[in-house]
């Protein structure tokens, strides 16, 4: 049967139609167009608003995006992993996922909550950093199941005011000075180091470690299993934990993580030991905050500076949503040059993204020193993927080391002994 010709008037309306098509990609959604609703889920508590506004531009950025909705949901960091795993065992959780790398993304992988994303499906994906886009494969199923959004790296807060009060005006040139300055603040009567806690510690070690380890050739190796971490270098980068102790707070093994990051950022530190991913949360608590970052000096004056660093985490889609579709539009916005421009100016993070300039002097002075002796954070890249972890082990040995109860060779055994325990190349 044949169709009746178009009129005059619908003829036109016709040629508007594919006019608009061609212009911009895609058909306007309808004002009665179904609404998708999406969830979003974050560790990231901090960036609350910047994500809700991140919303926002994208469903105003394509006429496709704007019958989306998404809610944004953030998580304390320490309870994230536990409510996030437990969500998507019950079939559950976010359409869309902040997942963390290496080890914390294989945990979801293994048991297939993640849907996997084919390199084509975001555009510009190809242009990324090679290893930092294999940080969002699996331990074992090498395929990707993430975009990233950010690297960090480990070294030092400088409260510069504090400094000053005790007459240190420069960065300290080896590890030696900086332990000076410590002596040179706690005579002064300032708080020299603001860390404590488990956690911390374990990020305290990571600044000075490689110093003492190696650096890369030595990660290189015990991934290899041709060191072990029993080596007398490793045992030495945890002895050296013990000449730091005596400048940090009283009782520092049971100072919390946030405890000692409000300790720095009120202005009642004059050191932290940390990743760079605080320099945002520490300029919004206290924008008045005269800080550095710098970091961990070498042994002697103009040696290698060693700087921990690994890809934080990505963008990622629960393999049970219903709208996949509509996820891996907004998964396309957060790998897209605009965002990663705003995620550095707002978060203060090193965006993940090409092409992104850094416009925060103490972010851009931080990514001067990874792009100097970038170095693998040893036990986040290469030994999180079972248990027991090495994160973990530390996390304990460390504040049983400090407080006399284990020695520096017993907490290197215990670590050798239990990533032995599933990582094959250390059996």
């Amino acid at each position: 049967m044949r169709k009746p010709a178009l009129t005059g008037y619908k003829r036109f309306l016709a040629l508007v139609v594919a006019a608009v098509i061609g212009i911009t990609g895609a058909i306007i959604a309808p004002a009665n167009a179904k609404t998708v609703k999406l969830t979003f889920w974050s560790w990231r508590v901090e960036d609350k608003a910047f994500y809700e506004q991140v919303i926002s531009d994208f469903r105003a950025a394509n006429p496709a995006h704007r019958n989306i909705e998404i809610t944004f949901q953030a998580y304390p960091n320490a309870e994230y992993a536990t409510i996030l795993s437990s969500a998507m065992a019950a079939g559950k959780g976010p359409d869309i996922v902040h997942a963390r790398a290496y080890g914390a993304l294989d945990q979801l992988i293994v048991p297939g909550y993640l849907s996997v994303i084919r390199p084509n499906e975001v555009k510009g994906l190809n242009s990324y950093n090679k290893s930092i886009v294999d940080s969002m494969r699996g331990f074992t199923d090498k395929r990707l199941f993430g975009v990233p959004f950010a690297t960090q790296n480990l070294g030092i807060f400088a409260n510069k005011d504090l400094l000053r009060r005790a007459g240190i005006t420069r960065d300290p040139r080896t590890y030696g000075e900086f332990l000076d300055n410590l002596e040179k603040l706690k005579k002064a009567g300032i708080q020299p180091l603001a860390n404590g806690g488990s956690t911390h510690m374990e990020q305290m070690w990571g600044v000075i470690a490689p110093t003492f380890y190696g650096g890369t050739e030595y990660f290189d190796a015990v991934v290899k299993g041709t060191k072990k971490f029993t080596d007398p270098a490793f045992v030495r980068s945890l002895s050296e934990m013990e000449k730091l102790f005596p400048y940090m707070p009283t009782n520092a093994t049971a100072v919390s993580y946030d405890s000692s990051r409000q300790l720095f950022f009120s202005g009642r530190a004059a050191y932290f030991m940390g990743g760079i991913f605080e320099l945002g949360f520490f300029k919004t608590n206290n924008a008045a905050l005269n800080v550095d970052f710098f970091g961990m000096p070498p042994l002697t004056a103009g040696g290698k500076t060693y700087v921990s660093s690994w890809a934080d985490g990505g963008f990622a889609v629960n393999a049970k949503t219903p709208h996949r579709k509509e996820a891996m539009l907004f998964i396309n916005y957060v790998a897209s040059k605009k965002f990663g421009q705003a995620f550095s100016d707002t978060v203060k993070q090193f965006s993940t993204v090409p092409g992104v300039t850094i416009l925060d002097q103490t972010l851009w002075k931080a990514q001067r020193a990874t792009r100097a002796g970038g170095t693998p954070y040893i036990m986040l890249v290469g030994f999180r993927y079972k248990n027991p972890t090495g994160s973990a082990i530390l996390q304990t040995g460390l504040p049983n080391m400090l407080n006399g109860s284990k020695t520096a060779a017993q907490v290197a055994n215990d670590v050798q002994q239990g990533i032995a325990s599933w990582y094959e190349p250390q059996k």
